[in-house]
């Protein structure tokens, strides 16, 4: 059984996607906490309604990225409470060595793009003005880059000819919420393994 602690700045649907699959038993695996660098992050009351664990972990001085106390903070807690798998779910931040070196290879991320295309925020905007004719979601392991970490699913969406940002991204939120259940499905049944680069076993 996995034991999941949940990063996330924003509404927490990923984090939803997570814990719906939890509890319908169709994920091996426990939610142990939730922690957010924003105080009133929607993913922090999701959490309260599942009575699973949660924190606001104060991220000053930094603006972009987990470091220093913060970071310190975060592992702390995450020990605290058990966790062998951290799940980033809309975590506006960019973890460092010292969360990655706590956990290897074993902190995924989901970003609403087919990685390595649009890296960075608002990717479904940038696939949009860019003009592809399909973009995705990937959920990946994080490594010490920018959305660079060995992928583990992708899914993809078609972009259509009316389709707006607002649009776009609801269709690629609808296949996160399949994705990111889907990935830890196969990391907690020991499917996943290396090859460089590439993750076998999907």
């Amino acid at each position: 059984m996995l034991k999941i602690g949940i990063l996330g700045s924003g509404s927490g649907s990923n984090m939803q996607s997570i814990v719906d699959a939890v509890e319908a038993g169709t994920l091996d695996a426990r939610v142990v906490c939730v922690l957010s660098d924003v105080a009133d992050a929607g993913i922090l009351a999701r959490a309260a309604r599942h009575n699973i664990p949660h924190h606001y972990v104060d991220p000053a001085p930094f603006k972009t990225k987990l470091e220093g106390a913060a970071e310190e903070r975060v592992i702390g807690l995450l020990q605290e409470y058990g966790a062998d798998t951290i799940a980033l779910a809309g975590f506006m931040r960019v973890v460092k060595s010292g969360l990655l070196q706590a956990f290897p290879r074993r902190v995924l991320n989901i970003h609403p793009s087919l990685l390595p295309a649009f890296p960075g925020l608002a990717a479904w905007k940038q696939a949009l003005t860019y003009g592809v004719k399909v973009t995705g979601c990937t959920v990946h392991f994080v490594d010490e880059g920018i959305d660079s970490g060995p992928i583990i699913i992708q899914r993809s969406v078609p972009i259509l000819d009316d389709d707006t940002i607002e649009t776009l991204h609801a269709r690629i939120q609808v296949e996160e919420h399949k994705a990111y259940p889907e990935a830890l499905r196969l990391l907690a049944a020991g499917r996943l393994r290396f090859d460089g680069r590439r993750v076998l076993g999907t």
